[in-house]
């Protein structure tokens, strides 16, 4: 009998959601970066473990939205939710909850979705100060149950596999058992340079970029790649570029060794930089960059 549970993992920017999804693959389908909103949109990773297909979706960090970009990556959130057998919401460990959470979690405290509290980070967090706050939270609000995690050191993993068990339904898996994501490899190329350049550039840009790939053919045995690195000011490319062309060469460079990785093949990138301002306030833009104007 085979089964499977769609589940979403929700949450403030930076609790860790993504770092939780690659441990719990056991590999990297999502960006990760010490900025906030690093994901934009939904991103699906498939465990198969024997009959059990878990599907995990990844999603955009809760905030208040100010552009049409940030519009457009709570719907994702939203959507995500709704659809979903099960809900991960994380919270890190001993930091109170703002108000976007508690209004999110009073909305997924009367959904039919199963929510599951975990908290993150426990690796860093003082016993006692923890004890409370989930004592607290357990009283506010009603979890189907509380699981302590540290996602970077993947430790309390099978304490979410265990929590899931009894929310597994007997159903036809729906993607191939040796898939682990539904993303195409062009965005999942274009994901690895933009998280290059969140981790590189300074706390003003990244927010501001976007990356289109223009080209991905392989040939004789060398996949070619040409990108290009939207920002939306003039000084925002010079930033990028660097001087002498440095950091624009550092963000292609880390690129290419993951990608070579990834994708088992020599590649070949051609980075290029353009300015489109305001562009996460543009509907044209945001569908040419992947983002749905139906999302928004």
């Amino acid at each position: 009998m085979t089964r499977t549970a769609f589940i979403t993992i929700t949450g403030k920017p930076n609790v860790g959601k993504s770092t939780l999804l690659n441990a719990l693959l056991g590999e990297k389908v999502a960006i990760v970066s010490r900025k906030p909103q690093t994901t934009r949109n939904r991103i699906t990773g498939i465990l198969t473990k024997g009959e059990d297909q878990y599907v995990f979706i990844d999603t955009p960090g809760l905030h208040k939205p100010k552009t049409l970009l940030g519009e457009y990556m709570m719907k994702q959130a939203g959507n995500a939710a709704s659809d979903s057998d099960v809900i991960l919401f994380m919270v890190e460990a001993c930091t109170p909850l703002n108000a976007t959470e508690e209004a999110t979690l009073e909305k997924y405290s009367n959904s039919r979705a199963p929510l599951l509290l975990v908290i993150n980070k426990v690796d860093k967090a003082n016993k006692a100060k923890l004890a409370a706050q989930i004592m607290e939270l357990s009283t506010k609000y009603e979890f189907d149950a509380v699981i302590p995690v540290s996602a970077a050191n993947k430790d309390g993993l099978e304490g979410i596999f265990k929590e899931l068990e009894p929310f597994m339904t007997e159903s036809v898996h729906f993607f191939p058992d040796d898939e682990i994501t539904d993303q195409p490899e062009r965005q999942i190329f274009a994901e690895i340079i933009r998280e290059k350049a969140l981790r590189l550039l300074s706390e003003e840009v990244p927010h501001g970029i976007a990356v289109a790939i223009e080209e991905f053919t392989e040939k004789k045995d060398v996949l070619v790649v040409r990108a290009e690195i939207f920002c939306e000011r003039a000084s925002h490319k010079r930033i990028i570029i660097g001087k002498d062309g440095e950091m624009l060469k550092k963000i292609g460079t880390y690129a290419r060794e993951e990608a070579q990785e990834i994708f088992g093949a020599r590649v070949y990138l051609d980075l290029w930089v353009k300015v489109k301002e305001n562009w996460r306030d543009k509907p044209v833009l945001l569908n040419n960059f992947g983002y749905n104007g139906e999302d928004y």
